[in-house]
C-alpha cells in the first residue's frame, strides 16, 4: 500500500423504524428506545493516511468550520487517544440531506474512525471505538458496530435485531429540522412505557418526536399526510425524513415519481448490515498483502 493512494469507504444512512423517548437523565440527555436499520444509500468517503499529523479536508462542507465538522473531530478524537504521528487527507461525495434524521454527520463521523483505525493501524476494538463515537453524537455507535439493533440509553446499549430488509422511499420536504431544538422542546414527549425487545412490533410502535415536528413544521405534516394515502410511512430521527414502506423497488420508484419537484427523495433497500463492513474487511486483506 502506497501513501498516496486514496481509499473509498461507504457512509450509509440510518432509519429510526421507530424512536421511543422513556426518560430524560440529570445530565440533559434523554433516555431513549429505538430500532436502527440502514439504508444502502450511502454519502462517500475518500481517505488517505499520510506521514504528517495534519488533518485536511479537501472538500469543505459550506457553512461548516473545519474544527466542527464530525469528520475532522473523528479523525482528532482518534489521532488524541492513540497518540498516531500519522495524519489523513479526506474527501467526501455528500448525497445525505442535511437536517434530515439520516444520521448522515454521526456515519461520515463512524466512517473516518472505522478506516483510520486501519489505515493507521490503531488496532482498537470496535467497543473502543463506539466510546470514542458516543462523544461525537449519539447515533456514532450505531454506525461503528454496523447491524441493525434495538438501542436504549442515549442510543449506546445495542441489542442486535433483523427486522425485514423492505424497500423504503424516502423524502425530505423543503426544511432542515435542529434536534437539539426539538429535544429541548417543553412539548416532547418524554414518558412513553419502556419496551423489552421481544415486545417489539413495529405497528405498536411509534416516533415520539413526530407529532411535534409536524405542529412546528407544516411541510412535514403536509408530505406525511400526502404519503400515508400511499404506504406506511412515518418521520425517521427528528426529521425532515420521512421513509415510507414498500414491498418492492418499483412500487416505491411509482410513488416517488409522483411527488412535488420541491421535494428531495431517494428509493433504497433496507439492509441489517452496513456496507462499510466489508469494505473494511477487504482493506485489511489488502494491507496485509503489503506487510
Amino acid at each position: 500500500m502506497t501513501q498516496t493512494q486514496f481509499h473509498q469507504f461507504s457512509s450509509p444512512a440510518k432509519l429510526n423504524l421507530f424512536l421511543h423517548i422513556v426518560g430524560r437523565r440529570k445530565d440533559g440527555y434523554h433516555e431513549l428506545e429505538t430500532l436502527f436499520q440502514f439504508v444502502h444509500y450511502s454519502d462517500t468517503l475518500e481517505i488517505r493516511a499520510t506521514q504528517s499529523p495534519e488533518i485536511k479536508l479537501l472538500t469543505p462542507i459550506e457553512g461548516v468550520a473545519e474544527q466542527d465538522n464530525l469528520i475532522y473531530k473523528a479523525a482528532k478524537i482518534l489521532q488524541d487517544k492513540t497518540n498516531t504521528q500519522l495524519g489523513v487527507e479526506i474527501k467526501i461525495n455528500k448525497i445525505l440531506p442535511m437536517g434530515g434524521g439520516l444520521g448522515g454527520g454521526s456515519s461520515n463521523a463512524a466512517t473516518v474512525l472505522m478506516a483510520l483505525n486501519v489505515l493507521w493501524h490503531c488496532q482498537l476494538s470496535l467497543n473502543d471505538l463506539a466510546k470514542l463515537g458516543i462523544s461525537l453524537g449519539a447515533d456514532v455507535p450505531i454506525f461503528i458496530h454496523g447491524f441493525s439493533a434495538f438501542a436504549q440509553g442515549v442510543g449506546e446499549k445495542l441489542t442486535p435485531q433483523s427486522p425485514k430488509e423492505y424497500w423504503y422511499l424516502v423524502s425530505k420536504p423543503e426544511c432542515s429540522i435542529s434536534t437539539a431544538e426539538v429535544f429541548n422542546h417543553k412539548e416532547l414527549p418524554r414518558n412513553t412505557p419502556r419496551l423489552t425487545t421481544s415486545e417489539i412490533e413495529l405497528k405498536n410502535c411509534h416516533n415520539d418526536c413526530q407529532t411535534l415536528v409536524i405542529k412546528i413544521y407544516p411541510k412535514v405534516a403536509k408530505l406525511l399526510s400526502w404519503l400515508l394515502e400511499y404506504a406506511p410511512s412515518r418521520m425517521t430521527g427528528t426529521g425532515a425524513c420521512i421513509f415510507s414502506q414498500f414491498n418492492s423497488k418499483a412500487e416505491a420508484l411509482l410513488i416517488q415519481l409522483k411527488l412535488p419537484p420541491e421535494v428531495e427523495s431517494f428509493v433504497a433497500k433496507g439492509v441489517n448490515k452496513s456496507p462499510l463492513l466489508a469494505e473494511l474487511e477487504a482493506l485489511r486483506e489488502k494491507t496485509k498483502l503489503f506487510k
